[in-house]
């Protein structure tokens, strides 16, 4: 089984969503329920609607409880060192372009709760994992190759507050 990163926050957040969804579930069915009241089916745009609405609850709530038996719940306080890691927030710069970015590498079951975040399975995290201040990163992008140099690498702890 592969773990899958994630930092106790992260983790914290994610078991909330799957919570939330899971209190849906009897909304939907009592949507469904009344839909079927109305009679036809064949034509009952309410019925579908809410048969489309749970079929994709039911697929979300299936994914999230899939992954977290695989989850590497991190604590980020513990976090650093002098390479590019999970939890590093690294300032890159594209050597063509000048332009600065800076990224924390989180999860990619996480990215999605902290702005500025990147997953470290993204190609750019993939790129810098295990590098140095100084160090090349070469990113493979559909408009060709990107070439960024580190800049810096810090660790800042937890960047999701609960």
């Amino acid at each position: 089984m592969e773990s899958i990163p994630i930092s106790v926050e992260g983790y914290e957040l994610v078991k909330r969503e799957l919570a939330s969804l899971k209190a849906e579930r009897p909304a939907i069915i009592q949507a469904i329920k009344e839909a079927r009241e109305e009679g036809d089916l064949s034509e009952n745009a309410g019925y579908d609607a809410a048969r489309e609405r749970q079929g994709m609850l039911e697929a979300k709530i299936t994914y999230i409880e899939s992954r977290v038996p695989k989850f590497n719940v991190i604590d980020m306080t513990t976090l650093g060192g002098e390479k590019v890691a999970f939890g590093a927030t690294v300032e890159i710069q594209d050597t063509d372009t000048d332009e600065i970015k800076r990224y924390l590498l989180l999860g990619p079951d996480e990215t999605s709760y902290c702005k500025g975040s990147i997953s470290i399975l993204s190609p750019v995290g993939r790129a810098l994992l295990g590098k140095e201040v100084g160090d090349e990163a070469v990113v493979d992008a559909p408009r060709g190759k990107i070439y960024y140099e580190v800049l810096s690498i810090e660790f800042f702890g937890p960047a999701i507050t609960l």
